[in-house]
């Protein structure tokens, strides 16, 4: 009886394994050596600032589909494009490199806690809570959810808001993904003039919040020669591509007219670049940090309210 079962056993083991050897040879895609090579090329970051799931579905989408661009790759830049060119026969052409921009500017603007938020360290969670912690809606909650979504290490929180390592970032646009509050956008990393406002608000809606946010008066938008400045979703935006286009000539006139310097002259004031030493005394958290607070906190929602911090002394920033 024994006997029997382990050759019923045996012989059906046989029968299967004939069938998948069948099968494997039926159903067998030869993989294309393009897209193999392709795939060597690129960096393996997965960062998904191609448009693509993964550096795989990327490198079966340029070598298989003539529209796709062979420069794509925010992550491996010039050399990556030239190389990705090579193996499928695309010419390359010259992209702008972008980076992560941070548009709120609360410490300057002396924003106020509304209350003391103690639950889940997160930023898409305290979005949800009564508007946020900050007395601007529109503010930068401090989270970190951009930090942990960062494949590059290119973001880190210090003072309650999200900073930038230009040198680290590669534009990928994961970070303004994971950002409840579309505080991080992508610019060009040769753009002149950039906006460190999100508000949606107006006049004094702004003005009883934050020291520093847009009214809205629109001087900017009728003093800028290209006609870069706009307002979209009732936020205050450059169409950067038209400011770069029509070139330094204008004199950065938007930056002059602001009354409440909402325009920042990027190179002038260092407000995009990191220095180094100062990025090593920074002593940032890390991604392992957050997700460990996250771990620790994540049962434990509650809401204290509490009356606003005195404010402290205005201070220059110089890191994004």
């Amino acid at each position: 009886m024994v006997m029997t079962s382990i050759l019923i056993l045996a012989g059906l083991g046989l029968a299967v394994a004939v069938v998948l050897g069948i099968a494997s040879k039926v159903f067998y895609v030869e993989e294309d050596p393009k897209v193999e090579a392709v795939l060597e090329a690129l960096p393996g970051a997965n960062c998904g600032g191609c448009g693509y799931a993964g550096c795989e579905g990327y490198a079966i989408a340029v070598v298989n589909i003539p529209t796709i661009a062979a420069n794509l790759c925010v992550a491996g830049g010039k050399d990556v494009a030239a190389a990705v060119g090579q193996l499928t026969g695309k010419a390359v052409t010259e992209s702008d490199p972008l980076i992560s921009f941070r548009r709120c500017d609360k410490i300057s603007g002396k924003v106020q806690k509304r209350y003391s938020y103690q639950g889940m360290p997160s930023c898409a969670a305290a979005a949800t809570l009564a508007q946020g912690s900050d007395v601007c809606a529109f503010s930068c909650l401090g989270f970190g959810d951009c930090v942990v979504t960062c494949p590059f290490d290119a973001l880190y929180i210090q003072d309650n808001i999200v900073r930038v390592r230009e040198n680290l970032c590669t534009g990928c646009g994961k970070c303004t993904q994971a950002c409840p509050r579309n505080i991080l956008e992508l610019i060009p990393r040769r753009a002149r003039v950039a906006i460190r406002c999100s508000t949606q608000d107006k006049l004094r809606a702004v003005m009883d919040v934050c020291e520093a946010g847009c009214i809205q008066c629109s001087k900017c938008i009728k003093t800028c020669p290209a006609n870069a400045i706009s307002f979209v979703n009732n936020r205050i935006t450059i169409d950067q591509k038209m400011c770069l286009a029509y070139g330094p000539d204008c004199d950065m006139a938007c930056v002059s007219a602001c009354p409440r310097k909402i325009l920042r002259n990027l190179r002038e004031k260092d407000c995009l670049l990191n220095k180094m030493s100062e990025l090593k005394d920074a002593k940032p958290e890390t991604k392992e940090e957050v997700k460990t607070e996250n771990k620790a906190t994540e049962n434990n929602t509650e809401v204290k309210t509490e009356k606003p911090a005195e404010k402290v002394e205005k201070k220059e920033e110089v890191t994004a």
